[in-house]
């Protein structure tokens, strides 16, 4: 998608300095109530010994390497195809509410909570990596399919003769305009997939994250080194072989090598549905009296106290210092992979792909890294969320500043950043930033697993003490937190006039 040039008349620059003031005002108010503070006796000596790791990597085992490297890449082709086809039609009635409010509730839940709720019926199981990347990633595609058929030019569609069929009109003229953005978009997202694909690892599914996992909780720096060197090269090079004109062999060859099935226990999926997600004060009551009602008031407002509240609070607030520190560093690395910046083009493709590196590593897997260095604190969640988001908005930055026409006496350096580029783009940064509000929050709650006290630790103990339906409350709870800011950040963008649909976001 071509990203358009900022338009004068619309919103005042002011308002676009009002909100990024507040914006940063409330980072730093939640900065003063959280613990940033590092605990490991020496995190030197930890990052020493995972340097000294990664600069010897070993494989301890050829086929377990493979075959993990496979699993990943078959669950996220697996689960982006059926994504894509599920989002086209989603997408094609995504100017009602309800299949709008739909596809955001299915998004709102991350994956590796989708993958909680289906290993409880149908266990460690193919069909399981595979519903967790498709079901969220359809809600996701769906909402950019719609908002691009959305925001299609309309004048070729108004020269054509009209026919008695809109679905005719709708692939004659809305979906040729709009079917490069959709796969640019969708293969960004397969990408994210693989990321996705991988982190299922740490809930047991055996792709390169649960390898991860267990290489680096041992300390086996150097096994983990391995396993993490695969996962880069696997996304690294996706551009060098991963062609459309392959994409049916390899569609056949995932589907062949690991299809999705379970094996499941109808009377266990029954049990599931109709009793374990069941609130505990209302499980076999045939109706609600009075008491029964009083139950469940105490049992919730006992679950609102321990849990919900701290639970939304902490993710709040780990939430909006992420955004904030993220947007800060995407500022601070866009000229990277700038032209104006840096004339040589050798040292600009080092810049990209140090953007690139950074944006590959899963938030997850960072925070993971982070607590074994710095302990226990959202000090590694804010690092991770803020380095990888940092340099996904950075990169599309970097970017944006090639189609700025600057005159030839233009000034270099910072006050070229300052005076001319700055204030040029920072609408597309808004853009941007605003836009992976969402995916920040969701990121946010899922690090709880890691054991950060946000809505997602809560859900991992629910599911770890079979409090099914004390989790599922609890995702309920999550997914409506980033339902209510995926909306705020919908106005943002639409108050200030900020592009709706970013490229590759």
């Amino acid at each position: 998608m071509a990203l358009s040039a900022p338009n004068s008349t619309n919103t005042s620059a002011s308002a676009l300095r009002n909100i990024s003031f507040w914006f940063a005002v409330s980072a730093l108010i939640c900065l003063l109530l959280v613990d940033i503070d590092i605990s490991t006796a020496d995190p030197w000596a930890e990052l020493g010994l995972m340097t000294a790791g990664a600069l010897s990597p070993s494989v301890w085992s050829w086929p377990t390497l493979l075959s993990s490297l496979a699993n990943t890449f078959a669950f996220a082709l697996q689960g982006v195809t059926i994504a894509a086809i599920a989002g086209f039609f989603l997408a094609l009635g995504y100017r009602f509410t309800l299949v709008r409010a739909f596809c955001a509730f299915i998004r709102s839940i991350h994956e590796l909570f989708w993958a909680l709720l289906f290993m409880q019926v149908a266990g460690l199981s193919s069909l399981t990596g595979l519903m967790a990347i498709a079901i969220p990633y359809a809600g996701t595609l769906a909402k950019i399919y719609g908002e691009l058929f959305e925001e299609v030019d309309p004048a070729p569609a108004n020269n054509l003769p009209r026919t008695p069929s809109k679905l005719s009109d709708f692939f004659y003229s809305v979906l040729p305009l709009a079917w490069r953005s959709m796969a640019t978009y969708t293969s960004y997202r397969f990408e994210c997939a693989i990321r996705s694909s991988a982190i299922l690892g740490f809930v047991g599914l055996p792709t390169l994250g649960f390898h991860l996992e267990t290489a680096l909780s041992d300390g086996h720096y150097s096994d983990a080194a391995a396993f993490f060197y695969a996962l880069l090269l696997l996304i690294g090079t996706l551009r060098l072989w991963l062609h459309k004109r392959l994409m049916p062999i390899y569609l056949v060859a995932v589907f062949y090598y690991l299809p999705p099935q379970a094996t499941i226990s109808w009377q266990l999926l029954v049990r599931f549905v109709t009793e374990d997600i069941v609130p505990a004060p209302l499980r076999g009551q045939a109706f609600l009296s009075g008491e029964t009602i009083n139950n469940f008031a105490q049992w919730f407002n006992l679950l609102w106290q321990q849990q919900v509240w701290p639970g939304l609070v902490n993710t709040v607030l780990l939430g909006q210092i992420s955004l904030v520190f993220t947007g800060l560093l995407a500022l601070a690395l866009l000229p990277l992979n700038s032209s104006l910046f840096i004339q040589r083009r050798w040292k600009r493709g080092i810049g990209d792909s140090i953007l690139i590196l950074l944006r590959t590593l899963p938030e997850y897997l960072l925070a993971f890294i982070g607590l074994l260095i710095l302990g226990p604190s959202m000090l590694p969640a804010i690092l991770a969320l803020g380095i990888h988001n940092g340099a996904i908005i950075g990169h599309l930055l970097g970017r944006y500043t090639e189609e700025l026409n600057l005159r030839a006496d233009a000034s270099r350096g910072v006050t070229l950043y300052f005076y001319e580029v700055l204030p040029r783009i920072y609408r597309q940064f808004l853009a941007f930033l605003f836009y992976r509000w969402e995916v920040i929050l969701r990121e946010t709650a899922i690090l709880g697993i890691l054991g950060i006290a946000t809505l997602g630790f809560y859900i991992d103990s629910a599911f770890e003490t079979f409090r099914f339906d004390v989790a599922l409350l609890l995702i309920l709870v999550s997914a409506a937190l980033n339902i209510s800011v995926d909306q705020f950040a919908r106005y943002l963008r639409q108050r200030l006039q900020l592009k709706t649909v970013p490229e590759s976001l």
